[in-house]
């Protein structure tokens, strides 16, 4: 079982092409400015079973995914259960990007263990401090890292890449307004006040206090 915050497809904006995004639940970092505050607290979301998020993977490829993009939460507070699943993945031509905010140096042995299922990384703690450009990353801290030869075909020629505007995704699913993607600083107030004068007002939002 993994502790799941969200699955949507198609994501477009963390990583190449349209991908399945899988949300794990939980995250003790708690990075200052985190537009993702829902989810970590470890005891929210679902638990959800291997088969079912499988069976979710094999809906995507069939509707077209090109890849999977884990995140959160922070994915390496869940370890054991996370590289059962990616070991489990017929992934064949589709590359796996995950999100951590840990650095590679500070990962025990069941966390490194995850990463001999993902073809490319992108580590660090967002720092709202240090904006930045590159693409799929929040701040300037943040790398991005292939792991094998099909995350160095996919991801090495992004390492350098700016964009010059944010790469964010307008979701809804169930009633509920999902922003998907890297925005910068300020960007989510902004869109807040533009529906607010528009009428429209968020009972909650995940990036608030």
């Amino acid at each position: 079982m993994l502790r799941v915050s969200r699955v949507l497809h198609p994501i477009t904006s963390l990583g190449p092409g349209r991908r399945l995004g899988i949300w794990l639940q939980g995250c003790t970092l708690a990075c200052k400015g985190c537009m993702s505050r829902d989810t970590w607290d470890p005891g929210a979301g679902t638990e959800v079973g291997l088969d079912h998020l499988r069976a979710l993977w094999q809906e995507a490829v069939s509707a077209g995914a090109d890849g999977l993009t884990v995140s959160g939460g922070e994915p390496l507070q869940q370890p054991a259960a996370l590289t059962e699943f990616l070991a489990s993945l017929p992934v064949e031509d589709r590359d796996v990007l995950l999100y951590t905010g840990y650095e590679l140096d500070e990962l025990d042995d069941a966390q490194r263990g995850v990463l001999d299922h993902v073809d490319a990384v992108i580590t660090g703690r967002y720092v709202v401090g240090a904006p930045t450009g590159l693409i799929w990353r929040g701040s300037a801290n943040q790398r991005l890292v292939p792991l094998t030869s099909r995350g160095e075909q996919r991801y090495g020629p992004f390492a350098d890449v700016t964009c010059e505007r944010a790469q964010v995704q307008v979701r809804v699913d169930d009633g509920l307004l999902w922003l998907v993607g890297v925005p910068p600083p300020g960007v989510l107030a902004k869109v807040e006040r533009r529906l607010r004068d528009k009428g429209i007002v968020f009972e909650e939002a995940a990036w608030r206090p």
